[in-house]
């Protein structure tokens, strides 16, 4: 059993996770001069992956953040003498390559003990890692990922993972070589295991809700004409007006009524395959669409699944295994690395459960700070995948600063006064004629953490996985499509790149506001003009936007912010 033990130094921050999200926090709050430490293993879930799977966003909108945008994916392609290009997937090893890579360039040193337990503190919180030490800290973010938040249909639940196991719960498929499989799923996740099980020698079987597979299409050329640009804008979450919305202002998604953002949380970007999985696909022997599975049992050392059909009476089908590809929820029960007190104390939103988050990503409890997935029902679908660090990194190491400024530090202990030898004639111990009693003893406040960390769990992730690394739904981790439709989250979205090309400078900060400065070139020259952007709210909403004037601006952001120091998320009220 391993001996417990405080650490005596106060850390402003503790950083609770080491996938995209949690990587992109760090640089950030390190260039706001914040003293930050960075726990658990990096870029873990991604390099859990089954060899061969591919990312499902473009190059372009991959990048992990930064304020300089100095360490995007193709400055470390570059590093590689290996380019990549717009239409070319990206494999997910070479990805978590990059991961740590910018690790090593962008962020203080990260110790990769995992994180078991953080509580309430009389300095802010703690934080137990696996081995026992506790570590003090003013203020902590959580980049957890997505893999606390797999979500397996309950009729499949039941049964142990020697028959039932979740998509990102593989790291290799040969082991399935010459056995019957079924993947449960019709999202990239989905399609993509049952390809690689295909190549892998296994007889794959796809069962689906859904009557009819969707694709994404080629993305369109990367720089084109003043018109397709208009009709199509590009985003990291792919083409379109829609698209642009959910990527480029997550600020103004936190600001519909909730019954819009739940409802969007629910259905946008809903599930699709890459446009170049199609053709392997081809080769999956069986793909059973409008199917539901009703039950699961034992057969053997397998399981036998009672499945509805579109039509007639249901059927069974027996099987070695069970994959299910159907997703994450981002529910803040699943959170178990929070203390129970502290996790029953946060303010939720609607019957999803997830936690409340302000403009800052700030929870309601004040110094608590939310990243990934967990903050999806909240800032809407980019939060799903990797493309939504690069909003989140800036904003959330903003309102860390804040934090620090109105929480203020533990005092450090004053030197002991010697108490003075008895006088002539005096008993000993009793009250000296001069001289002051030491004062008790306090944690030291600062210090640069020595490099080690921890997480509560493998990144992103997903973000996640994040989430969140691996992002999420019936996908892997975080990651994004520039096809159109965009599959629901399934691996965790891109962000940095471009995104933190669009992350304003600290002395702009307040002018960022809700909607952050597109990057240059073609960017700039798809950015909506108020009009637009108005029509993009409307669309989504299903109730009228914003009118030019309406459009949160500078002004807004810094009330909510400062809203936000007085009463952590949102000051008091509810969105």
């Amino acid at each position: 059993m391993q001996k417990k033990h405080t650490s005596p130094e106060v850390h402003e921050l503790l950083i609770v996770g080491a996938g995209p999200y949690g990587l992109s926090v760090a640089a950030h709050a390190a260039a706001r001069g914040v003293e930050a430490r960075v726990l658990g293993p990096v870029m873990s879930a991604w390099h859990a992956m089954p060899t061969g799977m591919l990312l499902k966003s473009e190059p372009w909108a991959s990048d992990l953040s930064d304020p300089a945008g100095a360490y995007g994916l193709a400055a470390y392609a570059a590093t590689r003498r290996s380019p990549v290009r717009h239409g070319e997937p990206v494999p997910v090893n070479f990805f978590a390559e990059y991961g740590d890579w910018f690790a090593r360039k962008a962020v203080p040193a990260v110790d990769e003990r995992l994180v078991v337990a953080v509580r309430r503190h009389p300095d802010g919180f703690e934080a137990e890692t696996e081995d026992g030490e506790t570590l003090v800290a003013r203020t902590v973010v959580l980049a957890v990922g997505v893999l606390p938040f797999t979500e397996i249909p309950a009729p499949l639940a039941a049964l142990g993972p020697d028959r039932v196991t979740h998509s990102s719960h593989h790291t290799e498929l040969g082991r399935f070589a010459g056995r019957d499989v079924t993947v449960v799923g019709a999202g990239q996740a989905a399609l993509e295991t049952a390809v690689l099980l295909t190549e892998a020698g296994a007889r794959a079987r796809v069962l689906a809700r859904t009557p009819r597979l969707r694709w994404n299409t080629l993305p369109p050329a990367l720089h084109r004409g003043p018109w397709e640009t208009a009709r199509a804008p590009h985003t990291g979450l792919g083409a379109g007006w829609q698209n642009w919305f959910y990527a480029r202002t997550p600020g103004l998604f936190r600001r519909l009524p909730a019954e819009a953002r739940e409802r969007l949380f629910d259905t946008a970007l809903g599930p699709a395959g890459a446009w170049w999985l199609r053709h392997r696909f081809e080769a999956v022997p069986d793909v059973r669409l409008g199917r539901r599975v009703l039950a699961a049992e034992p057969a053997g050392a397998g399981v036998r699944l009672t499945v509805a059909g579109p039509a007639g009476p249901a059927a069974e089908v027996e099987t070695d295994h069970v994959i299910a590809a159907t997703g994450f929820a981002p529910r803040l029960d699943r959170v178990t690395v929070l203390d129970p007190e502290l996790r029953a104390g946060l303010r939720t939103l609607g019957p999803g459960g997830a936690p409340e988050v302000g403009p800052l990503f700030e929870s309601s409890e004040p110094g608590l700070f939310l990243a990934g997935l967990l903050t999806a029902p909240s800032f809407g679908p980019a939060m799903r995948f990797v493309y939504g660090a690069g909003y989140t990194a800036e904003r959330l190491a903003r309102g860390v600063a804040r934090r620090l400024r109105t929480r203020p530090a533990p005092t450090p202990p004053r030197p002991r006064t010697p108490e003075p030898a008895p006088a002539p004639g005096r008993a000993a111990g009793t009250a000296p004629a001069s001289g002051t009693a030491g004062a008790p003893r306090g944690a030291v406040a600062g210090g640069v953490a020595e490099p080690p960390a921890t997480t509560s769990g493998p990144p992103a992730t997903t973000s996640g996985p994040t989430a969140g690394q691996p992002a999420p739904t019936a996908g892997r981790a975080p990651e994004t499509a520039t096809g159109s439709p965009v599959p629901v989250g399934e691996v965790p979205a891109p962000a940095g790149g471009a995104a933190a090309r669009e992350v304003p400078a600290p002395a702009g900060e307040a002018a960022a506001g809700e909607v952050p400065a597109p990057a240059g070139g073609a960017a700039a020259r798809e950015v909506p003009a108020p009009g637009r952007e108005a029509a993009a709210v409307k669309s989504v909403s299903g109730t009228p936007g914003p009118t030019a004037g309406e459009v949160p601006g500078p002004s807004t952001e810094v009330a909510e912010a400062e809203a936000a120091d007085a009463g952590g998320a949102h000051g008091g009220r509810r969105p």
